[in-house]
């Protein structure tokens, strides 16, 4: 995720960066160019067609069109930061019960079971690096730290978060049945064990329900023929200054497609995506602190 200061107008304005969509659609800028600059030159030059040419008439249809496109978009951003927001909030519901749970073993364990300590104080934050990766379909053992007795029992072609979830508990269970926890103590800290599986299943619902097929298909549709077609009538008012014009307009629509199909996925490595290697990271440390 990109950091950076939202009251920096003219930083935006000027610099690019990777997460321009300038880069993505420059092809398809050069493309329209030349297509547009065929149309003008074909109506004004070649064909000569007046004025009063019914070709005029389509600029009536885009005025109308114009309004229903906008709709759609604004809709389609909206459900993707929707998607984008739901997952910020599932990890800032991670972040609060790793601590909730590290604050709780921290005050019900006796003093002399640092070794018990010691598990949680590695494996909470091992379950959030765990689910990081799992959203991004990767496996990184480096990133999982080592217990005292070894390192870190889990089968990668697994579900990963599922059997650090299951370590967890079994603790917990362990801690109960050898008296160092008491049956409301443990209910207690189902609570927070039980977030993780929550979290873990809510995410994987944002990852793996797109937004639908067709509906996507439809807008990157509308958007191509609505401004392929735009040159034919608007070319007896503008002119070639048609070539820009088509440009710009392409840009800002396709902009908001591209925008909205890289955030409706939160959790991958775009530079628009949620700063999830950063979050993992502030959980170990909160956590290394509290226990």
């Amino acid at each position: 995720m990109i950091s950076y200061n939202p009251k920096e107008w003219f930083t935006f304005i000027f610099r690019i960066h990777k997460a321009d969509t300038v880069r993505k659609l420059f092809p398809m800028f050069i493309g329209l160019s030349i297509y547009s600059a065929i149309i003008a030159w074909l109506e004004l030059e070649f064909w000569q067609l007046s004025s009063n040419s019914e070709l005029k008439n389509i600029s009536m249809m885009h005025g109308l069109l114009g309004f229903v496109i906008s709709l759609l978009l604004v809709f389609r951003t909206n459900t993707a930061y929707d998607r984008w927001w739901e997952g910020r909030r599932l990890w800032g519901t991670l972040v609060n019960s790793s601590r909730n749970l590290a604050i709780k073993i921290q005050a019900m364990l006796p003093q002399e079971n640092q070794a018990a300590r010691e598990f949680y104080r590695i494996m909470i934050p091992n379950f959030a690096y765990g689910l990081k990766n799992h959203l991004r379909a990767t496996f990184v053992a480096e990133e999982l730290q080592p217990l005292p007795t070894g390192p870190v029992q889990v089968t990668p072609a697994k579900h990963v978060p599922n059997q650090l979830s299951q370590q967890l508990t079994s603790k917990a269970m362990e801690l109960h049945r050898e008296g160092q926890l008491t049956g409301e103590q443990l209910i207690i800290l189902n609570n927070e064990l039980q977030a993780f599986a929550e979290v873990c299943g809510a995410c994987e619902r944002i990852k793996n329900t797109p937004i639908p097929f067709s509906y996507s298909v439809f807008i990157k549709k509308f958007i191509f023929f609505y401004v392929m077609t735009m040159p034919f009538g608007y070319v007896f008012s503008l002119g070639y200054l048609i070539i820009p014009m088509i440009v710009f307009i392409f840009f800002v629509l396709a902009s908001l497609e591209l925008i909205a199909e890289e955030i409706e996925d939160p959790f991958g490595r775009d530079a628009n995506d949620l700063p999830l290697d950063g979050i993992c990271s502030n959980i170990r440390l909160h956590v290394s602190e509290l226990l």
